[in-house]
């Protein structure tokens, strides 16, 4: 929000913060004392020429040229404050005392005295404001009693007056007291919550990094089960290469003859082989590309992406995997979080379906199509989960396989899709097998 130039004009030019709320205040009081006392002086100079009373105009410009420069001082130099407001206070103490002793009771002009508290508990600090109390209320009861000056005012009335300004002066004093206390307790506050502020920015600081620590463990554990994968999916056509290849061989050692049509389909068999090969690098590629960008995608043809990653596993461990097909629907979606998601949760089904031993283990994979999320049911028809590990599920560092788990991937899968998609993992289980159901929004914003 852009400033205006008068914000800062009553302190000064200088910046205040709510933390200097006195300074503000004090600086603002002498600024305002400054301005209404030029302009009562420039009055009272009109006002004299215009009576043809010469005598007080010279006085009456000089304080006003006084107040000029005591104006840019405090301007210029921060550090002068107190000595501007020590000059300011012995003027207007001389200028009340100066109407005392010239002036006629009649003419009220003491009644200017009733602000003098008001001026030192903003110009002064508490102990100096008392010694020029001490002093004004002083010179006052010598007024009518010193033979230098005839003072019309008598011993009566200038006690009086002198008694009042005391009570005056006692009455700011105390709420002078009680706001301090105030302001006191509220820098307090103030500061304990900065304190309050500060430890909650160092521990969101320190749960950021445990996060990160957690990501990277996560995605670590996945590597490794994806480097497993590769290992096994690349097994089989590398036995096929290898085979045809030997074939060749030994039909050479034996002297027999390979015609171009056998050669050629041996060589085409390869060539596909290789392809396939490509295919899989390029599948693991873009699943390990650091990039997050938004991508649209057809859901089956994700989900597919995610199973094939899962195939050597399935196949090695003679598991039947089936996808649903529903109507086709295209998501805009970080394809690559999606597919670790469904990746921990199908590895997790294959684990669990190898430790159930069943006669026919399966999975099987399903979509619903909402209004604005697509539903991926995954199930298998293991032994379920124990009641007192559901409970632990997605939370951090939980696992039920001992050494061979990290306890991060439903942890993490759970995290992705709270803070990325802003929907989440559920469970269903019982002794016959568990259900997960994945929530993916149609578009993520």
């Amino acid at each position: 929000m852009k400033k205006s130039i008068l914000d800062n004009f009553f302190t000064s030019g200088w910046i205040c913060d709510e933390y200097n709320s006195d300074v503000k205040s004090r600086y603002q009081m002498v600024n305002i004392g400054l301005l209404l006392s030029s302009v009562s002086l420039l009055y009272g100079v009109l006002g004299n020429i215009i009576r043809d009373a010469w005598e007080l105009v010279p006085i009456e410009i000089f304080l006003i040229c006084m107040n000029i420069i005591l104006f840019f001082v405090l301007r210029s130099y921060k550090k002068s404050f107190e000595i501007v407001a020590m000059i300011m206070t012995a003027q207007f103490t001389i200028l009340f005392l100066f109407l005392i002793y010239i002036s006629e009771p009649g003419a009220l002009k003491h009644v200017w005295l009733f602000t003098y508290p008001i001026i030192l508990l903003y110009f002064q600090k508490t102990n100096n404001g008392i010694y020029w109390l001490i002093f004004t209320i002083s010179m006052l009861v010598i007024a009518p009693l010193q033979n230098f000056i005839e003072v019309q005012y008598s011993l009566f009335q200038v006690t009086y007056i002198s008694f009042v300004l005391m009570i005056v002066s006692i009455i700011i004093y105390f709420y002078q007291v009680k706001m301090d206390e105030a302001r006191n307790l509220i820098l307090e506050q103030q500061k304990m919550l900065r304190n309050f502020n500060l430890e909650l920015e160092e521990q969101v600081k320190e749960l950021k990094l445990q996060d990160q620590l957690l990501t990277a463990q996560s995605k670590q554990a996945v590597m490794g089960e994806m480097i497993s994968m590769i290992a096994h999916q690349w097994r089989q056509p590398l036995s096929t290469i290898t085979l045809q290849i030997s074939n060749l061989h030994i039909k050479k050692a034996l002297g027999k003859k390979v015609d171009e049509e056998e050669l050629d389909k041996t060589l085409s068999g390869i060539s596909d082989t290789i392809l396939y090969l490509s295919d899989t690098v390029d599948d693991f590629q873009t699943y390990f590309h650091p990039n997050k960008e938004i991508s649209r995608v057809e859901v089956h043809e994700l989900v597919q992406r995610a199973i094939n990653f899962t195939l050597p596993r399935v196949k090695e461990n003679g598991i039947e995997i089936l996808l649903e097909k529903t109507d086709k629907a295209i998501i805009s979606i970080y394809i690559n979080e999606i597919i670790q998601v469904l990746l921990n949760i199908l590895n997790n089904s294959i684990d669990a379906l190898n430790e159930a031993k069943r006669e026919k283990p399966k999975i099987i994979v399903s979509l619903v199509n909402g209004k604005k999320s697509i539903f991926v049911r995954i199930k298998d028809n293991a032994n379920g989960i124990k009641d007192e590990n559901l409970l632990h599920l997605f939370e951090p560092y939980f696992s039920t396989k001992g050494k061979n788990g990290t306890g991060l991937g439903l942890y993490m899968s759970q995290m992705i899709m709270q803070k990325q998609f802003g929907t989440k993992i559920e469970v269903d289980t019982s002794s016959s097998g568990s259900t997960f159901t994945v929530e993916i929004p149609r578009s993520v914003s």
